[in-house]
């Protein structure tokens, strides 16, 4: 957990307030997250396939808007974006409940409101990562980086403990409550930050959107380094893809395990995540960014290996597969979710951070989209744990591709953004690569 008061980073009350509506925000999230799907399993007898598709089209929301997000984050100012996208979420997850209570909830229902809050979450997450950096220093974004991560770790130790619980007593549909109030309280909270954003660019000096967005992908793919992370998020996105069209279908009807007993493991994977961020910074410091990152995708492939080796007819000792799988990795892909994030924030100027973080995003939605469709139908094909068998070697992908690239090599990151000519002769030295 971050140590209040002992760094300057907690005497800033503009981060401190970003940190209370994550971590708060990320609570409510995480019980939708295993609430929802189970309205769909439990309450309309979803299968295989309409798991899959309230999945698919969360990432087909953000596929379809992921670019125009980030231009318009790039335009904008991105507190005000951050707010309207808590209060637009809290609307549409609380007509869950209000259908289920009236009798009138559908599938189709739970797929559009899927599809919309997906939309805000798109914009919401691009404001959220260029906003950061307007509010920290750039030399404590990796420690911010942790800190938000860890706390959003802690909220998932008990989010998902505390979902599995309100899911039996309440039902699933009630419990999704929750996480409608979070995003208000979310919004309250950022509402309160009284520190002003930089000037957006003037109308006059803007490009159309399309030029925006190509300058974001012309960013990525010739930096020596952005290119191998965007590049190993992509392979990763595949291993999260068809878990998270079959996982929940996997523990509940090839493991014959109840939702607090998931709930329950799911929270495990908080606590993992936790102890992951806290040991990010240290691992840096000792290994160097483009090793910590390479080793901790490894070792996110490892502890995935062993969803696929839990046994049927073996409650216990399944549970104790995905519990290994939840501490080996869920601690590992934290690690590299934090680096990567710091990676982008410390490399990319702050009026560009927008487009590159939504150019790495869109890039791994579709690759989880069409991971998730052929997972499905992997499922449906040569059941769930075939499907559970293929989805660790995206992360072995990732791990691969990133050992083998100039990224490996990137040792520490600058305390100010890179010139635009990322690639020239002298950048080596800017970014601290060893040689």
């Amino acid at each position: 957990m971050p140590r209040l008061g002992r760094s300057p980073l907690w005497r800033n009350p503009a981060f401190v307030r970003v940190w209370l509506a994550a971590t708060i925000s990320v609570f409510g999230s995480y019980v939708t997250g295993i609430a929802l799907p189970f309205v769909a399993i439990l309450v309309l007898g979803a299968g295989p396939l309409e798991i899959a598709a309230i999945g698919m089209v969360e990432l087909g929301a953000t596929l379809l808007v992921g670019f125009v997000a980030g231009a318009w984050v790039d335009r904008l100012r991105r507190r005000p974006i951050l707010i309207w996208a808590d209060l637009g979420r809290a609307a549409l997850l609380a007509s869950i409940p209000v259908a289920f209570i009236a009798g009138v909830l559908s599938i189709e229902q739970l797929v559009l409101v899927a599809f919309l809050a997906s939309v805000l979450t798109t914009f919401f997450d691009a404001a959220d990562n260029a906003y950061l950096p307007t509010v920290v220093a750039r030399e404590q974004l990796v420690e911010a980086n942790g800190a938000l991560a860890a706390t959003g770790s802690a909220a998932e130790l008990s989010a998902f403990g505390i979902a599995g619980l309100l899911i039996q007593a309440l039902t699933a549909p009630i419990a999704i409550l929750v996480d409608a109030a979070s995003f208000v309280v979310s919004a309250v909270l950022l509402g309160s930050i009284r520190r002003a954003e930089p000037d957006p660019p003037p109308r006059a000096g803007r490009e159309p959107v399309l030029a925006e967005i190509r300058e974001g992908l012309r960013l990525v793919i010739g930096d020596p380094f952005l290119r191998p992370f965007a590049a190993a998020r992509m392979a990763l996105a595949g291993t999260y893809g068809v878990f998270g069209g079959i996982w929940l279908l996997y523990a509940v009807n090839e493991l014959e395990l109840g939702p607090a007993p998931i709930g329950l493991i799911a929270g495990v994977g908080g606590f993992a995540s936790l102890l992951g961020a806290a040991a990010t910074a240290r691992a840096i410091r000792r290994w160097g960014v483009g090793r910590v990152a390479a080793g901790a995708l490894a070792l996110t492939a490892i502890g995935n290996f062993f969803i696929p080796l839990a046994p049927a007819g073996a409650p216990l000792v399944a549970a104790a597969c995905l519990v290994v799988a939840q501490l080996v990795g869920d601690s590992a892909a934290t690690v590299y979710e934090v680096t990567e994030t710091s990676v982008r924030q410390t490399l990319v100027d702050s009026r560009a951070l927008g487009r590159v973080g939504s150019t790495f995003l869109v890039a791994d939605v579709f690759v989880q989209l069409l991971a998730m469709f052929f997972g499905a139908l992997l499922a449906e094909a040569a059941g769930l744990r075939a499907a559970a068998a293929i989805a660790p070697f995206g992360a072995v992908l990732a791990a691969a591709i990133l050992w083998a690239s100039p990224a490996r090599r990137l040792f520490v990151l600058p305390t100010a953004p890179r010139p635009d000519e990322l690639g020239e002769q002298g950048g080596d030295e800017r970014v601290g690569v060893e040689r």
